[in-house]
């Protein structure tokens, strides 16, 4: 009986000072990604192949499900434990990084997952992310050094070996949000915009150069090129493709099942979710759906004004700036601005380290946000 006590004064707490609003969003996005995987995967396959067979929905849903118990875990516990469980953490996702190479599973030529047992296709670079933000920040907000150089140099350090980790596998896209979050965290520290400026063409010049004279980065080049030549490549065809669906989906779309897309196009329900939702339901669904993503990150950035330490400033800037550009780099892959990354729609694409992953995220954000009590 005490026990159950317990537990109910500890969820009372937590429900009480949880920012409501902003959970209630994290469920909703959740929920629209759920409902997709059924009318747009599932069913779809389940009557093409007249079987039962609800895979992709099922394990959808027990991905959500855990992401929930996640989004709880780290939103209920005290903000000195979760930092200090982060760093943790944090130094267990850079072990499976760096395993990755040695005994990761090969997947269309890339080497980027795991086979852990109980999640045989886990990506490490997803648990390596969320912590890698409270990392940086952790660093930059330091109040036992004053050296602002040394704590950009420590920074950019661990970055630049996540990113080379990274590279080796290899994922162009996770490394580029890999290098754009530590770039929005010392841009809102307060580095000398002077110094920033230096830093970023620096940054563009070595990247040109790896790209362009490296043999080890010759596959970003190749994909660079095949991208601006619209007649050759095979992720011309995936982008095209995902195009032409937008185009023919129109404003309210062909209905639920009609689309062709996800049948065309392979992982096009993580890759190119977005297409194959505006396929079957209309540009109008995207715009509500992106809707609810400025509300979402408009929500948190409204926190952060009113927030007065500085670690938990960078800390909700870093995790709400990843789900940005995150989102920004995958609707910009289906409307062909940039080449194929590979990068989900957090809160809406399957898969399971992508779900793992913004549930961390959701439950940082929800715990720096929770109502202080005095």
């Amino acid at each position: 009986m005490e026990k159950k006590r317990t537990l109910y004064n500890l969820y009372y707490e937590w429900w009480k000072n949880i920012d409501k609003f902003l959970f209630s969003l994290i469920i909703l996005l959740f929920s629209i990604g759920l409902f997709f995987s059924l009318v747009s995967t599932s069913l779809i396959v389940s009557d093409k192949l007249d079987t039962n067979d609800y895979s992709f929905f099922f394990k959808h849903l027990v991905f959500i499900a855990l992401g929930i118990v996640i989004i709880f875990a780290f939103s209920v516990i005290d903000k000195e434990k979760l930092l200090k469980f982060s760093f943790i953490i944090f130094l267990f996702s850079l072990i499976f990084l760096f395993l990755v190479p040695f005994i990761g599973i090969e997947v269309k030529g890339s080497k980027r997952w795991l086979d852990l047992y109980l999640f045989p296709r886990f990506q490490p670079i997803e648990l390596v992310k969320p912590f890698l933000i409270i990392f940086i920040s952790s660093i930059l907000s330091s109040q036992k050094n004053n050296n602002i150089f040394a704590k950009y140099s420590f920074s950019f350090l661990i970055t630049i070996l996540i990113a080379l980790l990274l590279a080796i596998q290899p994922d162009i896209g996770q490394t580029l949000l890999v290098f754009f979050s530590w770039l929005i965290l010392i841009f809102t520290s307060g580095i000398s915009i002077m110094f920033f400026l230096i830093l970023l063409i620096f940054l563009v010049i070595l990247f040109t150069y790896l790209v362009l004279f490296v043999d080890r980065f010759e596959y970003i080049k190749n994909r660079i090129f095949s991208f601006l030549d619209s007649d050759t490549g095979t992720h011309n065809f995936q982008s095209d493709k995902a195009i032409e669906s937008i185009t023919s989906g129109s404003f309210f779309g062909k209905g639920i099942g009609e689309g062709t897309l996800k049948n065309r196009v392979p992982e096009a329900h993580t890759d190119y979710i977005i297409s194959v939702i505006s396929e079957e339901f209309g540009v109008i669904a995207i715009i509500l759906i992106l809707l609810l993503f400025l509300i979402f990150i408009y929500s948190v950035f409204k926190r952060v004004y009113f927030e007065n330490e500085e670690k938990v400033k960078l800390i909700l800037v870093g995790c709400i700036s990843l789900i940005l550009m995150q989102a920004m780099i995958h609707i910009g892959v289906n409307i062909r601005l940039f080449p194929t990354t590979g990068i989900t729609l957090p809160f809406i694409s399957y898969g399971g380290s992508s779900i793992i992953s913004i549930s961390i995220l959701s439950g940082i954000i929800l715990n720096l946000t929770k109502r202080k009590i005095n």
